[in-house]
This record gives structure tokens, sequence and C-alpha cells, in this order.
């Protein structure tokens, strides 16, 4: 489908809205109302893109036609050159239009919450979950965002079985969600005596966060338990049952706080977690309706899929999804994966282009 056929269903559906608003009751539907004066804000922009585009096609086509007439020598100088601009601000007006045609996900904008558990590899898989975490971590710190522990497992050697953080910011889960997958690291360990390079992965799971509004829990669905907490936590640890551990019995999804004092500050917090599971096992199966449509390489939907691997011994990171292979893997681990996630975001913008002009 052209340019042209796609801004024109979008001038229909802005004028569609604008006639809706125009009805008084729908003043007594509030959220309605606030959905399609959400709408309504989205595509205002592409439909004043859509004048200008229209009055550029119109000035072209009278110059042409001065062109073609070919009566005054300075008349079609002039027209020549002015065509030249209309045509470099046409063309560019388009390359904006098209991006802008692509549907924003409206997970994009919330924040998020990352589970990073150790796979294969015992201890050294343990070590590379931290050193995942410090990575995220830092790159939270470069952002402005907020990083706030939930749970810990710590591993025997360090590093942790498994961590799980909230991420608060602006477009958190937009750039995040791209980290989902598991991530393969081939180094030499530390206790590795004859200096073989061992493989190790990690799995790391980012979900937008659920707010009540997205998601109702049934607290009767859910089973409390209480226990002591572990791990880095201060000096409270292992001296009161604050931990909570939430069960919910429909779905068998299980979640655990344990960085908060008290045993209110963990529920609260356990709560958003579970809430945050259930919708994203809502996420998954229309995830799943879509991938049938659109087979992505920058998959955010299949969390078994090896996304990236980590070697020490070349200092290089390899992204699979897009073939993507970078030197600099030192400063990558001490939060510089900017780059790395822009590639991922433009070619997944080409993806759903390409399927947005079809």
């Amino acid at each position: 489908m052209d340019i042209e056929s796609k801004l024109q269903q979008v001038k229909e559906r802005y004028d569609e809205l604008n006639q809706a608003m125009a009805d008084p009751s729908i003043y007594d539907r509030p959220d309605e109302y606030r959905e399609l004066t959400k709408e309504h804000t989205q595509l205002k922009d592409l439909v004043e893109d859509f004048d200008r585009w229209k009055e550029l096609k119109k000035n072209l086509k009278g110059n042409k036609e001065l062109l073609e007439a070919g009566e005054d020598p300075e008349i079609m100088e002039m027209a020549s050159l002015e065509n030249k601009e209309l045509v470099q601000e046409l063309e560019q007006l388009e390359e904006e239009i098209k991006f802008k045609l692509i549907p924003k996900d409206p997970e994009d904008s919330k924040d998020c919450i990352v589970e990073i558990r150790a796979g294969t590899g015992g201890d050294e898989a343990a070590l590379f979950a931290g050193d995942l975490f410090n990575m995220y971590n830092r790159y939270a710190d470069s952002k402005g965002w907020k990083l706030k522990l939930l749970s810990l497992h710590e591993g025997d050697m360090g590093g942790f079985k498994d961590i799980v953080f909230s991420l608060k910011g602006e477009d958190v889960y937009g750039e995040m969600k791209y980290e989902s997958g598991v991530h393969r690291v081939q180094r030499v360990p530390e206790t590795e005596t004859q200096g073989r390079v061992h493989t190790s992965a990690a799995t790391v799971a980012v979900l937008p966060e659920a707010e009540e509004v997205d998601i109702k829990v049934d607290m009767g669905d859910i089973r409390v338990d209480t226990f002591r907490s572990s791990g880095a936590g201060g000096q409270h640890v292992n001296k009161t049952d604050s931990a909570i551990r939430l069960t919910h019995e429909p779905s068998g999804v299980v979640v655990e706080c344990q960085e908060e004092r008290s045993q209110h500050q963990n529920k609260e917090k356990a709560l958003v977690m579970l809430r945050t599971k259930l919708y994203d096992m809502e996420l998954e199966q229309q995830r799943s309706a879509r991938a049938a449509e659109r087979k992505s390489q920058v998959s955010t939907g299949d969390r078994s899929a090896k996304i990236r691997t980590y070697n020490f011994p070349q200092g290089r990171l390899t992204d699979h999804r897009i073939n993507l292979t970078l030197y600099n893997l030192d400063d990558i681990l001490k939060g510089d994966i900017g780059e790395i996630i822009q590639a991922l975001r433009v070619e997944d913008n080409l993806e759903k282009l390409n399927a947005v002009m079809q």
C-alpha cells in the first residue's frame, strides 16, 4: 500500500474521532473519552504531515506544468530550482511519515521488571548473571533510571543464581525488551587450571510492569507465605520473617520479595511482581497470535532463544538476531549497551514498517 492510501486512512480515522469527540454525551464516558483523546493526539501530527505532503505534491505539479509549457526562460529556471528544493523536502517528509505510521507498542512507555537467572554452567553461570546485572545497573545509571532490587539468591562463588529488580524511567520497557532471551558467555573460569574456555549461559526476562488497571488479581486466589530473608540484605537478614512469597494458585505463578525491611513493603512489591507476571502471560498469548502474521528476527517473545554471545578471549560480542558483532566487550560490560539496543530498535522498526506498507 502506498503512502497516500495509508495517510488517507489516517485522515478518515481522524475525522471520525473529531466527530465522536464533538458528541456531548462522550463526557459521560470518561474512559472512552480519554482513549479517544489519546488517539486523536497521536494522529494529529500525521494529519498535519499529510496536508503538507499534498501541498508539496500540488506545487510540484504546478511547476511541472510551467516547465512543460516552456514560455518564459526566467520562470522555467525559477520553477526548476524550486522543484529541487520541493523534491528534497518531499523525500525527507515521506521518510518521517513512514516511521510515524509504525504502530506504537503501548507497553514501551511502561516501567519494567527484569529477571536474570543463571543457566547452564554452575558457578560460572552465576558469576555471569552477576556481570549482566552490573551491566544493566550501569546502563540504568547512564539513562537516569531508578533501579530497585526485589529478590536475589547469591551464587556459592559469587554472582547470582537469580536476581529480580525493577527499572523505572522514560520508555524503560521500550529499550530493555530486546534483552529478553538467553545470553551465552565464553571465557576461562577462575577455577580452570588448564586455561580451557568454558561456555555458560544466563537467561534474562524483561516484563512490562503491570498496574492494577492492567490486570485484576483476586486476593482469594493467592497463598501468602513468610520466610527469613537471605543474601545481601543488611543487618535485618535472618532476624525476622519479613520476606514474602506469593503463590497464585490458579496459574501456579510464584514470586517473592525480600529486599525491604518490612513485611508490608515486601508484600506490596511482590503483588506488583505477581501482577506483572500474570499480565505478561496474557501478552504472550497476544504475541503468539501476532507471530503467525509477522516472523520477527528481533523477537521479544521467545525467551528460550539464544540472542547474544559474550566472547572474552576475543573481546567480542555478537548479537545473533541482527548479526551485529562488536569488539568493545569491556566497555559493554561496563554498561555501554546503547549502540546494541539502538541497532535492535532500528531493525525492529524496519520490519514493522515493511508490514505496515504491505
